[in-house]
C-alpha cells in the first residue's frame, strides 16, 4: 500500500472542500481499503467523513424513508422502520457480504463499490476499467461471473451490490451535494452501463458527496416481496443471479403493480418497467411470470468460452425470476441474516 495523508472532516463543507483528483472520502472503507491494498487505487489523501451527521434513518411525511449515507448496512437492515416498510431492502442487505462487513459498510459506500471481476482485481492483466483502452481479457475468456445484459465490446463486468438491486426495484433517489449545491439522482440513472467508458461506474461527479437515499412510500409491497440470491456458496459470495421481486395485489388477488430487478447479470441493477407492466391487472400465475422473465432477459447474450462461459446464467435467471415472483405472490420472506436460495 502506498503512503497517504489522512484527515477527519468536521462537517460536509470541509469534506467537499477536500475533494480532488488525488483525494478519496472514507467511511467504512470495506471496498476502498481492498482497492488500496491491491494497488488498484492510490489516493494521496483519505478524508474521513464519519463525523458528518449522515447516519440517521427516518420516516418522511409522505410515507417514504430517508436512509443516511453513513448509516451502516446492518443498522439499516435491522432498523424497525426498514423491516416494517421495506422488507425487500432489509432482506437484500442481509444477503450480502458477512455480518462483520455489514457492521462496517456504509449505505453510501455500498452504492459506490467497484466490480468484483477477477480481471479488474488482477493488476497483472489488462482491464479497461482500470486503464481505458488496454483491453478486456474477460471477453472470450473465463466469464462465469460476468454480464449477460447491457455489456459492451469494452467491458462485461457486473455490479456486485445486493442492496442496490432492491433500491432499484423500489425507485430510490440518491441525494448528493457538492460546493455547487444539492442534486437528486433517480436510482435508475445513478449507475451506468459500460458502453465506451467502462471506467465510469456511476454518474456521481468527482466533487459530490452522497448525503442520503430516499425510498418512496412502498408499503403496498411489504406483504408480497422477496429477495432471491443464487450463488456458489451460502456464505459471503457474490450473486450469480439475484432477483428483487415485489407485488401489490388487490382484494381479488390481481396485480395492481409489480417491481422486478435483477443483480449479477449487468454492470448495474437491471430493471425493465415494460416487463413489470405485463403483470398489471393480471391474476398472477406461472404463465404470466414466464412472460415477465422472457421480457426481462430480452437481448441477453452469454459471455466466455467453454467451461468458462456463463451461458448457464440465461436459464438460471429465467427460472429465478419465475421462482421469485411465485414466492412473492405467496407472501413476504423476511430474512433474519441469510438469503433465500
Amino acid at each position: 500500500m502506498n503512503d497517504f495523508d489522512y484527515a477527519m472532516a468536521p462537517d460536509s463543507g470541509a469534506a467537499l472542500a477536500a475533494l480532488g483528483p488525488d483525494a478519496k472520502l472514507i467511511a467504512g472503507g470495506t471496498n476502498l481499503l481492498d482497492l488500496m491494498k491491491e494497488n488498484l487505487l492510490r489516493p494521496a489523501r483519505l478524508v474521513d467523513i464519519n463525523r458528518l451527521p449522515l447516519a440517521g434513518i427516518e420516516a418522511l411525511a409522505d410515507g417514504g424513508l430517508r436512509l443516511g449515507a453513513l448509516a451502516r448496512n446492518a443498522a439499516t437492515a435491522y432498523h424497525p422502520l426498514v423491516r416494517e416498510r421495506l422488507p425487500l431492502l432489509s432482506s437484500a442487505i442481509l444477503a450480502g457480504a458477512s455480518p462483520q462487513i455489514r457492521n462496517m459498510a456504509s449505505n453510501g459506500g455500498n452504492l459506490l463499490q467497484r466490480t468484483r471481476c477477477y480481471y479488474f482485481y488482477d493488476a497483472g492483466v489488462p482491464c479497461n476499467k482500470r486503464q481505458p483502452g488496454s483491453g478486456c481479457p474477460a471477453i472470450g475468456g473465463l466469464a462465469r461471473q460476468h454480464a449477460i445484459l447491457g455489456a459492451s465490446a469494452h467491458c462485461i463486468a457486473t455490479h456486485p451490490s445486493d442492496m442496490c438491486v432492491a433500491l432499484a426495484a423500489l425507485d430510490a433517489v440518491v441525494h448528493v451535494r457538492s460546493l455547487r449545491g444539492p442534486r437528486e439522482i433517480p436510482f435508475a440513472a445513478f449507475h451506468r452501463l459500460p458502453g465506451d467508458t467502462p471506467e465510469l461506474d456511476n454518474t456521481l461527479a468527482d466533487d459530490e458527496l452522497i448525503e442520503y437515499i430516499v425510498v418512496p412510500a412502498s408499503e403496498q409491497y411489504a406483504a408480497h416481496s422477496v429477495y432471491l440470491k443464487l450463488r456458489e456458496r451460502q456464505s459471503y459470495a457474490f450473486a450469480l443471479v439475484s432477483v428483487a421481486a415485489a407485488l401489490d395485489l388487490d382484494s381479488a388477488g390481481r396485480v395492481r403493480s409489480a417491481r422486478v430487478a435483477l443483480g449479477g447479470v449487468a454492470h448495474k441493477p437491471w430493471r425493465d418497467p415494460a416487463a413489470e407492466e405485463l403483470l398489471s391487472g393480471q391474476l398472477p400465475d406461472i404463465a404470466a411470470f414466464e412472460r415477465v422473465a422472457t421480457r426481462l432477459l430480452q437481448g441477453a447474450q452469454p459471455q466466455g468460452i467453454g467451461v468458462g462461459s456463463n451461458v448457464f446464467k440465461l436459464p438460471m435467471a429465467h427460472r429465478a425470476i419465475v421462482r421469485a415472483l411465485e414466492t412473492a405472490m405467496q407472501g413476504t420472506v423476511r430474512n433474519t441474516g441469510e438469503n433465500l436460495q
